[in-house]
C-alpha cells in the first residue's frame, strides 16, 4: 500500500549511515593488506564514526520520527476536516451497503446522525445491494431522490489500508475496501428542464372526416350554422389549453400549444371526439374528427409529425386521435365504427394514377400478405386483369396455396389459357425485379406481414391497396396509396377501381367469381361491414360474370376442417362470461389459420360473447383471429399484441411464444383494458 512504501523509503534514509560503516570496514582491510599502521589509524576512525552513528540513533532518530508522525497525524487531521466540510455530500460504506462514515453536508441532507449505521438503500432506495457490487467493477452513477429532491449518487470503489481503522469512527478493524459515495443536487437543473420541455411547441391538425357527407344532406341556410357549431366546439376545447387555433380550409384546422397541456389531453382522452358526435343543427349524419399532433422535434420537424399522425388518424378509419413524437406514436379514441363514404370520387381518382403508372411499367408483380386469404387472391387477380387490360403480364407472389384456396388457384391454370408464369414464388420474383418494377400490394400495408418483404427494397415504385388500419409500421413512401379501413374487403375497393380504370375492361366468370368470394369472406356472407358500396360492387362483379351458386361450392371445406372447427368451439373456454377463448390444433390441417377465422365468426354467435379469440401454432408462430360484433374493439386489442385489423375482425401473429403463453397474454390484456376503462362490461 501507498503508506507501508512511504514508510520503507523513510527507513532506508535512515539506514544509510550504517552501510556507510560496512562499505569503510571493507576498504579498511585493503588498508591492512598494505600498510597495518594505515589501517589501525583507519580502524579507529571507523569506530569514532560508528560511535557517532550510535548517539544520532539515539537521540535524533527518535525525535525525527515523533515529528514525522506528529506531520501526518496533524496532516490527516486536515484532511479529515476538510472532507467533513466539503460542499459535497460525502460519504462511505462497506461492500454490503452499510454506512460508515458521512460528512457534514451529508448529514444536513438526509437528516441523519453521523454515527447514522444502517443501508444506504434505506436512505435512496434506487441504491440497492445489486449496484453497489458493480461498483467494484467500475464508476457508477445513479439517480435518486430524497425528500423531493433529485440527486445523482456517484459511486467509486477504494481500496487502501486503514490499519485498525482508528482514523474513521465506527470502521471494524481489518476493513481495506469500501466504497465512496457523493450526492451531486441536480433538483433546479431538472426542473428548468422539465420548464423548457413543457414550453416546447406541439403542433397539431384536426381535420372533419365526414365534412362532404355531412354538407350534401344539409339544406342550403342550415350549413352555415353546421359551421358554426363545428367551429365553436373546436375552439372551445383547445381554449381550455391556451391553443392557437386557426382555420385552414373548411373542413381543416391548424393548432398549437404547449407540451405541458398535452398530457392533459392524454388524460381527458380526447373527449372532443365523441363530443363533436352530439353537435347538430339540422344534419341526420353524426360529424366526426380525426386529430393529428406531433412535437420532439424543431418547429418543421413537429409540422411533418403532425402531418404523418394526421395521416394515420385518416388511414385507420378516423374519429381518433393520434400523437407521434419522433419513432414513438399513440392512438386515442379509435373504438367506433369507420365512417363509409358514398362517394366514388376517390376510388376513380386512384383508378386512374393506377393505369398511368402501370402504363409506363415493364414488368408488374403483385403480392398479399403471407399465407393469402381469399381476399388477398381475389384483389390479385382484380389487378391482373387491369394489367392485362393493358398489355402487361403480371406476376402474383403466391408462396402458400392453402386447401381453402386451391379451388381458386385452379382456375388459373396453363389449359385454362393462362400463363404458366402467372404464380411465382418469393425467389423467383426476386431474379425478376429491378429499380423499375411495379410492385402492387394487397390486403396488408405492414412491410413484414407481405409475402416476400425482398421486393420492397429493390423497387422505387410501390403501390398500396388494402382495407386495413394504419399502424406505426407501414411501407414507406409508395408512390400510390388508397388505404381506405371503411371498405369491407380490398375485393370491393378493387371492383370499384375495376369499373374507373377502363371502359372496356371486362372480367371472365372465373375472375369474376375470385374477386367476388374475397368480398363474401370477408363480409361473413355479407353479415360484417357490409354497406352500400360493398353491394355495388357485389352487382358489378355479378355483371361480370359471378355466380353465387358457384362461388359457394368453391369455398366449401373439406371433413377435417369442418370437425376441427367443430373441436374449437366445443372446446372453447368462456374468460369473464363475456370472451369466447379457443385453441386450434392444427397438426392435421392444411390450413388451420382459415379454420381459426371460421370459428372465431362462428363462436359469436354463442349469446353473450362479445368478443372471440382463436389461437393456433402455424409455421413457427402462433396466430390469432379475433372477432366481435360491435361492443368490442378488437383490433385494439390486437395492436398491443402487434398486430391489427378492424373493429370487428383483427388477428396478429406472434414469434418466439407457446400458444398457452400467448393465451395468457390475451387475458391480461383484456384485464387490463377493464381496468383502465378502455373496455366496458
Amino acid at each position: 500500500m501507498e503508506s507501508n512504501r512511504k514508510k520503507r523509503n523513510i527507513k532506508r534514509y535512515f539506514q544509510a549511515p550504517i552501510y556507510l560503516i560496512i562499505l569503510f570496514v571493507i576498504g579498511d582491510i585493503f588498508f591492512y593488506i598494505r600498510d597495518f599502521t594505515s589501517g589501525l589509524v583507519f580502524s579507529g576512525i571507523i569506530a569514532i564514526y560508528a560511535l557517532f552513528v550510535w548517539i544520532y540513533y539515539r537521540t535524533v532518530y527518535v525525535r525525527i520520527s515523533r515529528e514525522i508522525i506528529h506531520y501526518a497525524t496533524h496532516y490527516a487531521s486536515v484532511q479529515k476536516e476538510l472532507l467533513d466540510k466539503f460542499s459535497v455530500a460525502y460519504a462511505l460504506i462497506d461492500g454490503s451497503g452499510k454506512m460508515v462514515w458521512m460528512n457534514r453536508e451529508f448529514s444536513r441532507i438526509t437528516g441523519k446522525e453521523k454515527t447514522y449505521s444502517k443501508s444506504i438503500t434505506s436512505l435512496f432506495k434506487e441504491i440497492t445491494k445489486e449496484e453497489i457490487q458493480s461498483a467494484a467493477k467500475d464508476q457508477l452513477q445513479i439517480p435518486v431522490s430524497y425528500k423531493e429532491r433529485k440527486y445523482t449518487a456517484h459511486l467509486e470503489w477504494l481500496s487502501f489500508d486503514l490499519g485498525s481503522g482508528e482514523d474513521i469512527e465506527g470502521l471494524a478493524d481489518g476493513i481495506d475496501t469500501l466504497i465512496a459515495v457523493m450526492l451531486f443536487d441536480h433538483t433546479e437543473r431538472e426542473k428548468l428542464r422539465q420548464e423548457l420541455k413543457d414550453q416546447a411547441l406541439v403542433a397539431g391538425l384536426v381535420y372533419i372526416d365526414n365534412y362532404d357527407e355531412v354538407y350534401d344532406s344539409l339544406e342550403e341556410v342550415k350549413k352555415s350554422l353546421v359551421t358554426a357549431v363545428i367551429d365553436r366546439r373546436v375552439n372551445k376545447y383547445f381554449r381550455n389549453v391556451d391553443a392557437i387555433v386557426r382555420k385552414l380550409d373548411r373542413d381543416k384546422y391548424f393548432v398549437v400549444f404547449q407540451y405541458k397541456y398535452l398530457q392533459l389531453l392524454e388524460e381527458d382522452k380526447f373527449s372532443i371526439l365523441e363530443d363533436i358526435k352530439t353537435a347538430k343543427a339540422g344534419n341526420e349524419r353524426e360529424i366526426t374528427l380525426s386529430i393529428g399532433l406531433g412535437y420532439g422535434g424543431d418547429y418543421g420537424q413537429n409540422a411533418e409529425f403532425a402531418r404523418a399522425a394526421i395521416d394515420l388518424a385518416l388511414g385507420r378509419g378516423g374519429s381518433q386521435a393520434v400523437i407521434k413524437e419522433n419513432g414513438n406514436v399513440s392512438y386515442y379514441g379509435i373504438r367506433g365504427k369507420e365512417i363509409e363514404k358514398n362517394t366514388r370520387v376517390k376510388a376513380r381518382m386512384k383508378a386512374q394514377a393506377l393505369r398511368e403508372i402501370m402504363e409506363t411499367r415493364e414488368h408488374i408483380v403483385i403480392m398479399g400478405h403471407s399465407i393469402a386469404d381469399v381476399d388477398s387472391f381475389g384483389a390479385a387477380i382484380g389487378l391482373f386483369c387491369a394489367a392485362r387490360d393493358l398489355g402487361k403480364n403480371a406476376k402474383i407472389v403466391l408462396n402458400t396455396v392453402t386447401s381453402s384456396l386451391r379451388p381458386l388457384v385452379e382456375l388459373f391454370s396453363e389449359e385454362k389459357g393462362y400463363p404458366p408464369d402467372m404464380f411465382v414464388t418469393s425467389e423467383q420474383a426476386i431474379t425478376l425485379a429491378n429499380e423499375r418494377t411495379l410492385v402492387i400490394i394487397v390486403d396488408t400495408n405492414r412491410p413484414n406481414y407481405t409475402d416476400c418483404p425482398q421486393l420492397l427494397a429493390m423497387s422505387r415504385s410501390i403501390v398500396v391497396f388494402d382495407h386495413h388500419r394504419l399502424g406505426s409500421e407501414q411501407v414507406e413512401n409508395p408512390i400510390l396509396s388508397y388505404i381506405e379501413p371503411y371498405a369491407s374487403s380490398t375485393c370491393e375497393m378493387i371492383a370499384e377501381v375495376l369499373q374507373y380504370f377502363s371502359e372496356k375492361i371486362e372480367l371472365r366468370p372465373n375472375e369474376a367469381d375470385c374477386v367476388y368470394a374475397g368480398i363474401l369472406i370477408d363480409t361473413n356472407n355479407f353479415m360484417t361491414k357490409a354497406g352500400v358500396r360493398t353491394f355495388e360492387a357485389a352487382a358489378y362483379l355479378r355483371r361480370n360474370g359471378a355466380e353465387v351458386t358457384r362461388v359457394r361450392k368453391l369455398l366449401r371445406e373439406d371433413m377435417a376442417a369442418y370437425k376441427a372447427r367443430a373441436e374449437v368451439v366445443r372446446h372453447a373456454e368462456v374468460y369473464r362470461g363475456l370472451f369466447a377463448i379457443s385453441v386450434c390444433e392444427g397438426e392435421e390441417l392444411e390450413s388451420p389459420t382459415v379454420v381459426c377465422a371460421k370459428a372465431a365468426n362462428e363462436l359469436l354467435n354463442i349469446v353473450g360473447i362479445k368478443a372471440s379469440f382463436v389461437l393456433t401454432d402455424y409455421q413457427n408462430r402462433v396466430h390469432i383471429s379475433s372477432r366481435s360484433i360491435d361492443e368490442i374493439d378488437v383490433q385494439l386489442i390486437m395492436e398491443r399484441l402487434g398486430g391489427g385489423g378492424h373493429l370487428n375482425v383483427a388477428g396478429a401473429q406472434i414469434e418466439n411464444s407457446s400458444v398457452e403463453e400467448v393465451k395468457e397474454r390475451i387475458k391480461e390484456i383484456l384485464d387490463g383494458m377493464i381496468d383502465e376503462g378502455e373496455i366496458k362490461l
